[in-house]
């Protein structure tokens, strides 16, 4: 039994091929092109709204510097959304629930700001090693630990995006297994275990859009130290 929980989060296969690459390729076909036309239909109206407003809002706190990012942490944001809603599916397969996946996405993105930083001003970007005003006798124990501090940040935003993820595709097959188990032995139990399952299923879509917000949030907020 715990061998068939965990078999979702395994990477596809078909005759020795992986289908990871299809996976990450496939979300970028569902979104509709703009037209030449003077007047859109809603979808991409509603798409045009959405990607300005966060793209608004997260750069607002930028200067000028940080707003060449802006196509690239859009883009990602509506990827990584894309691919935890398409997650969600049943019978599809979730490629950011793949610690490597989101390792692959946030250590490449986080030694882009560190590089920015130390090559546009390394002598604020070495401050952050060091606060104001510590004493002399912790400088040294400060140093290191703001330097273990700057590398683990990479390893947090893909842990954090692959723990709420997997936690919660693993809480709604638990709980749509036992609305199985329960329906012919005690159905007003299971109805009542239907209605969590379906509250259940409200919150992860949600934790799905929060958590692709919170990964380029924090990137975005990495790029604010060093531009």
């Amino acid at each position: 039994m715990t061998l068939s929980l965990f078999d979702q989060f395994m990477s596809p296969w078909h005759l020795g091929i992986p289908l990871l690459a299809i996976s990450l390729l496939l979300p970028w076909v569902l979104f509709p092109t703009p037209t030449s036309r003077w007047l859109n239909n809603r979808m991409l109206t509603f798409q045009s709204w959405f990607i300005a407003r966060f793209t608004q809002q997260t750069f607002l706190p930028l200067n000028v510097g940080g707003h060449k990012w802006a196509l690239l942490l859009t883009s990602l944001m509506v990827f990584l959304i894309t691919l935890n809603m398409l997650g969600l599916l049943p019978y599809t397969f979730t490629p950011t629930t793949q610690l490597s996946l989101n390792l692959g996405l946030a250590v490449p993105l986080w030694l882009a700001t560190v590089v920015i930083g130390m090559r546009n001003q390394p002598t604020a970007a070495l401050g952050h090693l060091l606060p104001e005003g510590t004493p002399t006798p912790l400088i040294p124990v400060l140093i290191i630990i703001e330097t273990i501090s700057l590398f683990i940040r990479p390893v947090a935003l893909g842990v954090r995006l692959t723990a709420n993820l997997t936690a919660g595709h693993l809480l709604i097959q638990l709980v749509s297994m036992a609305v199985l188990v329960l329906l012919p032995m005690m159905p007003v139990v299971a109805v009542l275990t239907a209605m969590l399952l379906l509250m259940l299923t409200l919150l992860e879509i949600a934790v799905a859009m929060i958590q692709a917000y919170v990964f380029v949030l924090l990137l975005s907020l990495y790029l604010q130290e060093n531009v």
